[in-house]
């Protein structure tokens, strides 16, 4: 079974966000809090997508992710690009920091 975590952009910036284990929500993948399993996962997804949220977050969807180096990386490329930033400017998103 695959781990996922919840992810959407913030409506204020548009950044990329991820569902954190107190409710609220981090633009680092590692502070996501992860699902083991369809019921977890949907349970997951249910929490992040409470209509109170549309006037913080927008269109929240679950990842699939794995546990590498004492961290979480994304298993779909488009994923990894939404954590990083674009691939052909190495200088702006968040590989620039």
């Amino acid at each position: 079974m695959s781990l996922q975590v919840v992810t959407a952009n913030r409506l204020d910036d548009g950044l990329v966000v991820f569902l954190t284990a107190d409710g609220g929500w981090s633009e680092s993948i590692n502070d996501a809090r992860t699902a083991e399993g369809k019921e977890a996962a949907d349970a997951l997804l249910a929490e992040a997508s409470a209509p109170e949220l549309d006037v913080v977050i927008v269109g929240p969807y679950l990842i699939d992710v794995e546990q590498q180096d004492g961290g979480l990386v994304p298993t779909k490329y488009r994923e990894v690009l939404r954590t990083k930033g674009p691939s052909v400017r190495e200088d702006l998103g968040y590989q620039a920091v």
